[in-house]
C-alpha cells in the first residue's frame, strides 16, 4: 500500500473502520474457537496457547503474504530487536495475558467498558510522547462520547462490583493496548510497517504459547473446523496489525486508537448475526451514534491543527 494513499486523511478512517471491523469478527470466532476446540472457561493455558497459535500463525501469514508478492522477506537488524520486540511483548503478549486472567474474575460487561478505557488512555498520553499530537477539549469531549456509547451498548448487562482482581486484570490489559499503540507509533518511523507486523506477531505469539505450555495448555484439532477459525483468526490479525501500524505511522496517534471504540459495536452486531444472540436493540444504535460522534469529534479536532 503506497505512502500516497494509506496518507490521505480520508482513505484512513475508512482503513482503521476496516480494521476495526475484522477486529470485531474475532469475538464470534473466538467463541466458536472454544466451542470447536472443546476450551472450557477455566483453561487458562489452553485460552493462551489458542491466543499463541493465533498470533504466531499471524506473523507467519504475512510473511507468506511478502514471499508471494515478490518483495524482499521481513528482516530485523540489531537495532530493532529491542523496539519490536518490546511492541510483541506488550502490544501481544502482556495485552492476551492480562486479558484471559481477567476475564476468569470480572463480567462480560465489566471487560468491555474497561477495554474501552484503551481509547482514552492513548490520547490523553500521546501528548507525552508527540508535541505535534495535542491533547484539545474537542477530543476529550469526543472520548467522553465515545465511552458513553461503550457504556450504552452494555446497558442492562449488569455492572459487577466484587470483581477487583478481574478488573485490575482487564485494566492492565487496557494500559498494555494503549501502550501498545503508543510504541507502534514510535517505532514505526523509518522501518516498515509490514516488518513490525510480522516480527512483533511471531514474538508475542511465542510469548503466549510458552506461556500456555507453562500453565498445562493443550491444544486438540479435532477437525477441518478447527483449523478454519484458527486460519480467519490469524488471517483477522495479520491484516488488520499490517494497515493498523501503517496508518499510525502516517498519522497522528489520536487521530486512529479512537476508532478502536467500534470494535465492541462491531463484535456485538457480528455476534448477534452469527451467533443468534440477541443484539439488535436500541442500546446499539444509540453505542453506534456516540462512537461516531466520538470519533468525529476527535478527527474534526486534529483537522485544526497543523500536519
Amino acid at each position: 500500500m503506497s505512502k500516497k494513499l494509506i496518507g490521505n486523511k480520508a482513505i484512513a478512517c475508512i482503513l482503521a473502520v476496516f480494521c476495526t471491523l475484522l477486529w470485531g469478527t474475532a469475538f464470534p470466532f473466538i467463541k466458536l474457537g472454544y466451542s470447536a476446540f472443546k476450551i472450557t472457561e477455566n483453561e487458562i493455558g489452553t485460552k493462551l496457547l489458542f491466543a499463541g497459535f493465533r498470533f504466531t500463525l499471524a506473523g507467519i501469514l504475512v510473511f507468506l503474504f511478502v514471499w508471494f508478492s515478490g518483495k524482499n522477506l521481513p528482516k530485523l537488524t540489531k537495532n530493532d530487536i529491542f523496539a519490536v520486540g518490546g511492541l510483541g511483548f506488550v502490544q501481544t503478549a502482556a495485552q492476551y495475558i492480562f486479558t484471559y486472567i481477567g476475564i476468569g474474575f470480572t463480567s462480560g460487561t465489566n471487560t468491555s467498558i474497561i477495554t474501552a478505557c484503551a481509547s482514552f488512555f492513548t490520547v490523553l498520553a500521546v501528548p507525552l510522547f508527540f508535541k505535534e499530537d495535542k491533547l484539545t477539549f474537542i477530543k476529550i469531549v469526543g472520548c467522553v462520547f465515545g465511552f458513553s456509547g461503550v457504556i450504552a451498548i452494555n446497558w442492562g448487562g449488569g455492572i459487577s462490583t466484587d470483581t477487583l482482581f478481574g478488573d485490575v486484570m482487564i485494566l492492565f490489559s487496557t494500559i498494555s493496548a494503549a501502550a501498545g499503540n503508543i510504541i507502534s507509533k514510535k517505532i514505526a518511523n523509518g522501518r516498515n510497517p509490514v516488518n513490525i507486523t510480522a516480527f512483533q506477531l511471531i514474538i508475542g505469539g511465542s510469548v503466549l504459547i510458552i506461556s500456555g505450555l507453562i500453565c498445562g495448555g493443550k491444544i486438540h484439532f479435532y477437525d477441518l473446523n478447527c483449523v478454519m477459525i484458527l486460519l480467519w483468526l490469524s488471517f483477522v490479525s495479520a491484516v488488520a496489525f499490517s494497515i493498523w501500524t501503517a496508518l499510525l505511522k502516517h498519522h497522528p496517534a489520536s487521530m486512529i486508537t479512537v476508532f478502536n471504540l467500534l470494535v465492541p459495536v462491531f463484535g456485538t452486531i457480528l455476534s448477534g448475526v452469527m451467533l443468534g444472540e440477541n443484539v439488535f436493540r436500541i442500546e446499539t444504535a444509540v453505542a453506534l451514534l456516540l462512537i461516531s460522534a466520538g470519533i468525529t469529534a476527535v478527527n474534526l479536532s486534529k483537522s485544526k491543527q497543523v500536519d
